[in-house]
């Protein structure tokens, strides 16, 4: 008989890379990992590590071994959906990841709102910058900025995020060409709006970075450069005032993704509808 611990345990490890990396995941030691992996090896009469000194690599039937891991890891996540599917809908429970300015500005203020209709509803936000995973558990809806991947997700396009350059009133007064700018740090230097505002410097330099649009949008209001922001979070702040640059600002459609299992449940409906309404009102699909 195999033990499906030691399984879970080869699993993680087959995707870490390492003993010390899958323990950390774990939340063991690396001692536990190599004894689960070596029990498994026994109880399968094959090799499945080639133990090296600082990473693990599958021999041929481990890699094999680990893509049916996989395939039984997400059968146990489904079993655990489809329960929290079935539990009491009057008392539930339902994880939320979005982006935190999303969170933060648009869910946020109106949970009171969405507890006064579900009184039975508990909902926890999280405000992520990286995507989480579903597949894990991490949470049961994900509010995302890109198009979700993954073919056994549902997902819907719930609204349009546009931005505009943003400042304060003094800082509009100045020439374009004395204008400062602040922006994403370099990890940063992908995403659409950092790349938008890359194109409008034209040798100007950007005086500050931050990784996250909350530092961005405080450094604004106190005068340090512009800001490209969310307009949900300028045309809302009354220190700052939208700057004119002769380019179509980028905008980044927002997606609701869920597993089917999961929209089954009565509170993961209810929160699907809310989030799709909060989100909508801030960030619609139509023209601004």
């Amino acid at each position: 008989m195999l033990d499906w611990q030691d399984i879970h345990y080869f699993a993680v490890l087959a995707q870490a890379g390492s003993l010390s990396a899958a323990a950390r995941a774990l939340g063991v030691d690396h001692v536990t990992v190599g004894r689960r992996v070596a029990a498994l090896e026994q109880a399968l009469a094959l090799p499945l590590v080639e133990r090296l000194p600082r990473r693990t690599t599958l021999t041929r039937e481990g890699a094999a071994v680990a893509a049916l891991a996989d395939e039984m890891a997400g059968t146990v996540q489904a079993i655990a959906r489809r329960a929290r599917g079935y539990a009491d809908a009057a008392k539930a429970t339902v994880r939320i990841s979005a982006p935190p300015a999303v969170a933060a500005r648009l869910i946020a203020p109106q949970v009171a709102r969405f507890r006064q209709a579900h009184p039975g509803i508990t909902l926890v936000l999280s405000g992520l910058s990286r995507m989480a995973a579903l597949d894990r558990g991490e949470a049961e809806i994900a509010v995302r900025l890109t198009r979700p991947e993954d073919p056994d997700l549902v997902i819907r396009r719930i609204g349009v995020m546009r931005f505009a350059l943003y400042a304060t009133p003094e800082q509009a007064a100045r020439p374009p060409e004395d204008w400062t700018f602040i922006g994403y740090d370099a990890a940063l230097d992908h995403v659409v709006q950092q790349a938008w505002l890359r194109s409008l410097l034209d040798g100007r330099p950007i005086v500050f970075q931050a990784s996250d649009l909350f530092g961005q949008q405080e450094a604004a209001r106190a005068g340090l450069g512009a800001a490209v922001l969310p307009c949900f979070m300028g045309d809302g702040n009354p220190a700052l005032v939208r700057l004119a640059t002769g380019l179509t600002p980028p905008t980044r459609a927002i997606w609701l993704a869920t597993y089917p299992d999961l929209k089954r449940a009565p509170g993961i409906r209810a929160a699907l509808a809310f989030l799709a309404a909060a989100i909508g009102q801030g960030c619609p699909s139509g023209p601004s």
